[in-house]
């Protein structure tokens, strides 16, 4: 009786085992924009009248404007960010590596440090400095409601209350060489980039006949 009892036992047990040892079997992971201490957000398109600017170079604190570092690129990733935020750390590493892959393909990024002291800033980039240019648009957290930053996430749909880091996709050979607004239209993340998705879209406009290095259109 005790032998038919643990083979019915044994019976039982065993498909369970079966199930939860077999390679292979798919485990849900979770959405990306649900993990925590994240706050990636999906590529999107949307108006946003984006303006040429002004700004100081971190190198050496002389101004430099936004149409003289398009010049000669396919793509340019205009990247908001504020040095203390732990967000912006996050990114941070996925900037630079998609930067690193395909800069010698006319993929540009142009960081703009907000909401925090140049010193900071430098001292985050510490001591090579970052890998792309970088200018400062405001170094006072006072300023966080008063800055194009601020008005652009506006205009984008980002509720966060700091909007750091915030990503603005530009093409070249689509904007403005004139005049106050560069493009209409951007594609904009409102969160931190998802690494797998920015690649792709990068990869694919950087190959499309349309993406030629070229001035900004009149």
């Amino acid at each position: 009786m005790k032998q038919l009892l643990t083979a019915i036992l044994i019976l039982a047990i065993f498909p369970a085992l079966a199930r939860a040892q077999t390679p292979g079997t798919p485990t849900p992971s979770p959405s990306p924009a649900s993990t925590a201490g994240h706050e990636y957000a999906p590529l999107q398109e949307k108006t946003i009248n984006y303006k040429n600017w002004t700004l100081n170079d971190l190198k050496d604190n002389k101004p430099v404007d936004l149409r003289s570092l398009m010049q000669g690129k396919k793509l340019v990733m205009v990247l908001y960010f504020a040095p203390w935020c732990p967000n912006w750390r996050n990114e941070a590493p996925v900037a630079a590596r998609l930067y690193e892959k395909y800069k010698s393909q006319g993929f540009q990024i142009i960081g703009v440090s907000e909401y925090g002291a140049r010193e900071d800033v430098k001292n985050y980039f510490a001591p090579w400095g970052p890998p792309y240019p970088v200018v400062s648009e405001s170094e006072s957290r006072d300023a966080r409601d008063k800055t194009p930053h601020y008005a652009y996430r506006q205009a984008t749909g980002d509720t966060r209350k700091w909007g750091s880091p915030y990503n603005i996709f530009l093409d070249p050979a689509n904007c403005t060489n004139s005049g106050d607004v560069v493009t209409e239209k951007a594609w904009v993340v409102n969160g931190e980039l998802i690494e797998a998705e920015v690649d792709t879209f990068i990869g694919e406009h950087l190959k499309s006949p349309t993406a030629a290095i070229t001035p900004c259109k009149n």
